[in-house]
């Protein structure tokens, strides 16, 4: 069977967002003063040939946390569809 793994990296909560924190500073400028906190991630589709959810979870996990995510740096979710 062929599954979709939606695997969504953020970076972790403690860790300073430069990203995200260049991006608050730019809706303020907008005026958009009512956010108070920007977080910037990336969403990584993989398309998996596997015989069980269960399988494709495995499968998409592993490659999240070899290659896809720093575990450092980052957490992930990942979602069969």
């Amino acid at each position: 069977m062929i599954f979709i793994a939606q695997i969504k990296v953020m970076p972790l909560k403690d860790l300073l967002d430069p990203q995200g924190k260049a991006v608050l500073g730019g809706l303020h400028n907008l005026g958009l003063s009512g956010i108070s906190d920007v977080r910037i991630g990336k969403q990584i589709d993989l398309q998996i040939e596997a015989n069980s959810k269960e399988e494709a979870h495995q499968m998409a996990t592993d490659a999240a946390t070899k290659l896809l995510a720093n575990m450092v740096m980052e957490m992930f979710e990942v979602t069969i569809l």
